[in-house]
């Protein structure tokens, strides 16, 4: 193989790789939206079996805008999930959480006075 041939194998391997990376955008967008219904997802999904190229051309044309909304709406959707958490996690339990668990501990025997004074002091600390 000389130059020229690796050349035309990268840039076609280039094209192959960002339409597969567009349909799967595509198809994943079609399962996102949830004001589509079955047999419009089907016919989509059909068209992109039988007439791949036009029907990605015609499908990014006609709801590009939305597919843009939809995929930022769940970009949003994961950062604020992703957020909550760290700070849930971060926040760890209220003190009076902590002195109600000590004091269900000491109830049940698990811990001694000395130890659920600790548990107590630490939590108001």
């Amino acid at each position: 193989m000389d130059f020229w041939n690796v050349l035309w194998l990268i840039i076609w391997s280039f094209f192959f790789v960002a339409y597969l990376m567009i349909l799967f955008s595509i198809i994943a967008d079609l399962f996102r939206d949830a004001h589509l219904n079955g047999w419009l997802k089907a016919v989509w999904i059909i068209f992109l079996i039988f007439v791949p190229f036009l029907t990605a051309l015609i499908y990014l044309i006609a709801r590009g805008k939305g597919m843009a909304e939809r995929s930022a709406a769940q970009a949003a959707e994961a950062k604020q999930a992703t957020d909550a958490y760290i700070q849930q996690v971060a926040a760890g339990k209220s003190p009076s959480e902590e002195i109600a668990h000590a004091s269900e501990l000491l109830k049940s025997g698990a811990i001694t006075q000395a130890e659920f004074d600790q548990l107590k002091a630490k939590a108001l600390a």
